[in-house]
């Protein structure tokens, strides 16, 4: 069967589908959960690995998907899950994780293995006591040696991803991309968006995507690469030591050029990472549905997708759930 590409109603092309593969997370960041912590998900509504590869399937063969992001809560939780690399790898996409990074010293030599091929591992901070309020957890050291375990793993390249806010972190910025230089991984520094748990977001807490490239230039002179559909802008060092990335969701959002769908997980397909309506998979797989009526919920869905999230518009409003319920 040859695919037939993923199309919404403004002519994009969607080749990329994010799955959270758990809701749980061994740390409680201050942007992902709530103070009190969170009530997970029971274990029997969360899809099985069996369901979960039989939608990345449908994805792949009906429709192109050609890669592949597991994301969570935080997947290295999740048991096994070398197996669901496996059988996710042997659909021939690019297949990536992205993680907190503080057990992967313990399993990044089995997920490659398995067949992951990227790592992107999220890290706010540099400093000790400063992590360990952002996470809530003093786990540092463990984080950046899952990075150099990642490097050593041959999982390149190896993303770390800040999210930079205003007079949280944002004093940070050369020494994080001096610590992308030495360590020969890319820093992407991300604007901080209003999907926190405790529904706190201000616009005036994001720091501009052309602030923090004039920070790195005046202190490592970069110049712009080519942007394609990825959502970060890419600039590189000027004198070879590789590159760094911006990614401006509020001040210059990508949403004419995202090819992204994302599933949750508890079996809920999302056009946007903003969208406030899912559609429900996992009631279709354990009805006994049909690959043909999956796929058409999926384009279903995907047709249905809105041109942008409209962050800082009269209109916008965020969705009910914070991002570690939904999924990066």
């Amino acid at each position: 069967m040859t695919p037939e590409p993923l199309v919404d109603s403004f002519g994009r092309v969607h080749r990329d589908l994010r799955i959270s593969i758990t809701d749980r997370c061994n740390f409680r960041c201050t942007y992902c959960m709530p103070a009190e912590g969170m009530t997970w998900l029971p274990r029997s509504e969360v899809l099985a690995f069996e369901e979960l590869t039989r939608i990345a399937r449908i994805c792949v063969d009906r429709f192109g998907i050609d890669s592949i992001r597991l994301t969570g809560g935080e997947p290295t939780v999740r048991a096994h899950l070398p197996v669901l690399v496996a059988q996710l790898a042997a659909l021939g996409v690019d297949l990536a994780l992205t993680t907190n990074g503080a057990t992967l010293r313990a399993s990044v030599a089995d997920l490659a293995a398995a067949g992951l091929r990227r790592v992107n591992v999220s890290l706010d901070s540099l400093r000790p006591e400063r992590f360990a309020a952002l996470t809530r957890r003093d786990a540092l050291p463990a984080v950046l040696d899952g990075i150099d375990a990642a490097v050593e793993a041959g999982l390149g390249p190896v993303k770390v991803n800040v999210v930079l806010v205003r007079g949280v972190n944002d004093d940070e910025v050369v020494d994080l991309a001096r610590f992308g230089r030495d360590k020969g991984v890319t820093i992407r520094f991300i604007e901080f968006m209003p999907l926190d748990a405790d529904r706190r977001w201000d616009r005036s807490a994001v720091v501009p995507a052309e602030e923090i490239v004039a920070a790195i230039d005046a202190a490592f002179p970069v110049e712009p690469v080519t942007r394609a559909s990825e959502p970060a802008e890419r600039w590189r060092y000027v004198d070879g030591a590789g590159e760094v990335g911006v990614i401006p969701s509020v001040t210059r959002p990508f949403c004419a050029s995202c090819d992204r769908i994302r599933l949750t997980a508890e079996g809920r397909l999302r056009s946007c990472l903003f969208a406030t309506d899912e559609t429900d998979l996992r009631s279709l797989l354990r009805s006994g549905a049909s690959d043909d009526a999956v796929a058409a919920a999926v384009a279903r869905t995907v047709a249905g997708k809105w041109a942008g999230h409209g962050i800082g518009s009269a209109t916008f409003v965020a969705p009910p759930r914070s991002m570690s319920q939904i999924g990066g």
